[in-house]
């Protein structure tokens, strides 16, 4: 732990712009750390400066392609926070790139320059073997941290919930415009959604010193749903009646095939409710909660002493705008 106070201390975070490091950064500044957001687009960051005191949070810039850059915004740090990470590949944007190399160059930095507290945030079903090409660059992002600076910090979230969030929001706006809504295998994988909050608390606590180092943490929330039942939640909350259609793995396959293509064609503009690859299918398929061996061995929220919060309390909270007539529907939660 160290023994500096927080604010004499300089803590770099790796996409501290992005939906959670936006909370990462706040969890920080909260506690009189001095942050500096290293971003592709610093220009792009301003927004995060009423989170702090005036002059505590410094935006650079920095590619995890570019070794350079990296070096220089690691320079006089002592914390390293990587949350960098994408869904969707996109030109020189790929996930070896952005997750496996990417992981690699800063782990790289840090131990070119001594720093031995670092937070790598990756993902729950990071695997090697895995026939996802997302998973698998997760986890060889994984295998370069650890073994570069061994003291370092993994966190494996489930999918993540709170205002702006990719997936949640995303179903909502796909009930806004479709009247029936297609689920992979009729949406019977198990999800744990976990509060973004809660993982941001997280990560302050690994760089507060307060988490063992070394070790790798699933973050899971309260409760594991089927994403049908998390469909239904959404459902829900937004008043909106839906029919839920069972879609085939091979099928949802075909389909991401061609909604590739059609999204290649257009420059990118096909709406966002309307893209899938056949990475994300992959995932679809796949079982997202904390193993029963993380539980045991304490390496979960609670075992952070985190009490995490739930889905179904939190998502009325921003999910409000989907309703017909957003916050002023009678029929909203109380």
């Amino acid at each position: 732990m160290a023994t500096q106070a927080p604010a004499q201390q300089l803590v770099t975070v790796f996409g501290g712009s992005g939906f959670v490091g936006r909370h990462v950064v706040r969890a920080l500044v909260k506690r009189g750390y001095r942050v500096r957001v290293a971003v592709r687009r610093p220009d792009l960051a301003g927004f995060l400066q009423p989170l702090g005191m005036v002059g505590q949070i410094h935006a650079v810039q920095a590619n995890l392609r570019y070794p350079a850059s990296v070096a220089a915004a690691v320079r006089g740090a002592d914390a390293v926070i990587n949350l960098v990470g994408i869904m969707n590949e996109r030109g020189r944007q790929s996930f070896s790139a952005v997750q496996a190399n990417g992981a690699r160059a800063v782990a790289q930095a840090c131990a070119a320059a001594g720093i031995t507290r670092f937070v790598q945030m990756s993902a729950l079903g990071s695997d090697a073997a895995s026939r996802s090409v997302y998973a698998r660059t997760k986890a060889e992002g994984e295998a370069a941290v650890r073994q570069l600076v061994p003291s370092a910090v993994i966190l494996r979230p489930s999918v993540m919930f709170g205002p702006d969030d990719d997936f949640f929001n995303r179903f909502a706006s796909m009930a806004r415009m479709m009247p029936v809504l297609p689920l992979i295998d009729g949406g019977e994988t198990k999800f744990q959604p976990v509060f973004v909050g809660d993982v941001a608390e997280a990560v302050a606590r690994a760089v507060d010193g307060a988490v063992a180092a070394g070790v790798v943490y699933e973050l899971g929330g309260p409760e594991v749903l089927s994403l049908r039942r998390i469909v239904e939640e959404i459902c829900k909350v937004t008043g909106r009646k839906r029919l839920i259609l069972p879609l085939p793995s091979p099928v949802a396959g075909a389909l991401a095939r061609v909604l590739e293509v059609v999204d290649f064609l257009t420059l990118g503009l096909l709406p966002n409710e309307l893209k899938l690859t056949r990475d994300q299918v992959v995932l679809l398929g796949q079982d997202n909660v904390v193993s029963d061996a993380a539980r045991k061995e304490g390496r979960d929220l609670p075992g952070l002493g985190i009490a995490p919060v739930s889905a179904e309390v939190e998502i009325p909270s921003y999910l409000w705008r989907f309703r017909k007539t957003g916050q002023f529907d009678a029929a909203r939660a109380s």
